[in-house]
């Protein structure tokens, strides 16, 4: 079993790794893929040095497996060349999720999709995976109508320079600047670049993702994202309207027998999710689970998760894991 990481030495990959390492994928031959600048560069894992090498040196050595998180033209480039050559392919970033031929899967929702032709499956964005973990388990049980969604998203999930540019604010360094504005002591209103419609791409990533993982294009999904200066993770506040009625009590129980899925809803502690006890844990954690009291059929969610791990590379390992378990590769 070869695996390739491909985008090693940026932060994802780095996550990947430590998810490979932590979880004991099982290789025989671990490579390590990078831009040609980066190509040379030593990384240890586990105790053994590994030099990176270059995308077509990793095509030629025939991996198994490739997961990616190297930008969408990346991906849209050498995805199928690593697929013509027999690889699947896991790919993190936005080129394929919304292909229509290509499965966009999260888990422990829809991985039992896959099969062994699927050559280049799309891993979906960061806060739309730890939003429909929590939703699939109720929409099976009470049936979603309608989605709003307010984002409060980790600079982490811009990429080093962001996280850069904060550091550099809060020493008072003036410095290289990602965003439009200073996100130190902030909230920047975008995230991504604007549509037409006048939503930004990663909102709409929220509303057609949604339907996809969920099989559903009737449920409506509204959403609002926003940058804040956290480095944990991202944060959600998310209305829910069913078709069904719901009690609060059955909602929590659901939800904290859902794999993935921790809740952490206790008034009387002042327990709650947060994106600072959120990073680096694989887990969605859910809590302020409450009716709304202003419509019929309608619930509130707080939802936090660390977007690296779990809306990122562990997200993408434990396909990995799942095409290896299920003799798909």
């Amino acid at each position: 079993m070869k695996i390739a990481v491909v985008g090693a030495t940026g932060m994802v990959g780095e996550i990947m790794l430590k998810v490979l390492e932590e979880r004991n994928f099982p290789f025989t031959e671990l490579i390590l893929v990078a831009s040609e600048k980066s190509v040379g560069k030593v990384i240890e894992f586990k105790g053994q040095k590994y030099t990176v090498v270059g995308l077509q040196t990793a095509v030629d050595m025939k991996p198994e497996i490739a997961v990616f998180s190297a930008g969408g033209q990346t991906s849209l480039d050498w995805a199928p060349k690593f697929a013509a050559a027999g690889t699947t392919v896991i790919d993190n970033s936005s080129a394929w999720r919304m292909d229509p031929t290509k499965k966009l899967i999260v888990p422990e929702i829809n991985a039992y999709e896959l099969t062994k032709d699927d050559k280049i499956i799309a891993n979906p964005n960061c806060s739309t995976i730890q939003m429909v973990l929590a939703l699939a388990p109720l929409h099976k049980k009470y049936d979603i109508k309608r989605v709003v969604v307010s984002t409060y998203q980790s600079i982490t999930g811009t990429g080093v320079k962001a996280v850069q540019q904060f550091e550099n604010e809060c020493a008072g360094i003036e410095g290289d600047m990602v965003y439009k504005y200073k996100i130190n002591r902030n909230c920047i209103p975008q995230c991504d670049s604007f549509e037409e419609n006048g939503y930004t791409k990663e909102e709409m990533k929220l509303s057609n993702e949604t339907k996809k993982i969920l099989g559903d294009n009737n449920i409506a999904v509204t959403a609002t994202a926003v940058r804040v200066p956290v480095v944990g993770g991202h944060s959600e506040a998310v209305n829910v309207e069913f078709a069904n009625d719901f009690d609060v009590n059955e909602v929590r129980t659901i939800l904290s027998q859902t794999d993935g899925v921790v809740v952490q809803d206790n008034l009387d502690t002042f327990t709650y999710p947060m994106p600072r006890y959120a990073e680096g844990k694989n887990d969605v954690f859910v809590g302020r689970i409450r009716r709304d009291e202003s419509q019929a059929n309608t619930l509130n969610m707080w939802i936090v998760a660390d977007n690296l791990r779990k809306g990122a590379a562990t997200n993408t390992i434990q396909i990995a894991e799942y095409l290896v378990a299920h003799n798909l590769v």
